[in-house]
């Protein structure tokens, strides 16, 4: 697929395990080699100072957990043709890794995190802004399995985190969020009408540009 150097910053909002996951897989398997996507969570504050049961109690869904100002460089680098160094987050050790991953740029950036609808300076760089919705008690069973079989993190853990800072969080700023988007997607994943709209929007908006 070929847009002639045509550039679309897509944003993929939601809250934790809404199904963001699934409709990105969707969206890099129709475009091919021409998107990359980067993480919100790749950008988790570094707390090497920390020991691990500290850093266990920190709040990883507040806005102040993420340098954001430094993913926002990263994006417009990558916008300008670019390419940037991204950090890897640990999520065993609830650190950041002292690795980087190479991301170069592509005609469709993606970003994705719970809370980059809430940034201001994040949604600027949005051409489309995309707030995946699901079911509160759907999102707490799907980040049941996948924190305990990818995260190696124990349920008690899980149900704790949830409870305390997840939860809570959600209603305070991940919810708030969804008001800037242009396309709320509703049931996430699950919803294969609500992706193909987005394919062809997102088609119609490179060919616009």
């Amino acid at each position: 697929m070929n847009f002639d150097r045509k550039i679309c910053v897509l944003g993929v909002a939601g809250g934790s395990a809404s199904g963001k996951t699934t409709i990105i897989n969707k969206v890099k398997e129709y475009f091919g080699n021409d998107i990359v996507v980067i993480s919100h969570d790749s950008y988790y504050k570094a707390h090497d100072e920390m020991t691990f049961e500290e850093r266990c109690k920190l709040n990883y869904d507040h806005p102040d957990s993420f340098e954001s100002d430094r993913m926002v460089e990263d994006v417009r680098k990558l916008i300008k043709g670019y390419s940037v160094e991204v950090p890897v987050y640990d999520y065993c050790a609830h650190n950041r890794s002292k690795d980087t991953m190479t991301v170069e740029p592509r005609m469709v950036i993606l970003m994705e995190g719970i809370l980059i609808l809430e940034n201001r300076e994040l949604r600027d760089l949005m051409d489309v802004k995309i707030f995946v919705d699901a079911d509160a008690d759907e999102r707490l069973m799907r980040r049941i399995r996948r924190d305990m079989v990818e995260r190696g993190r124990s349920i008690e853990s899980i149900l704790q985190q949830y409870s305390e800072t997840v939860k809570p969080m959600h209603e305070e700023f991940v919810e708030p969020s969804k008001k800037y988007a242009d396309v709320i997607i509703p049931r996430g994943g699950e919803n294969e009408p609500g992706i193909d709209m987005l394919t062809t929007y997102l088609t119609k908006k490179l060919q616009m540009k």
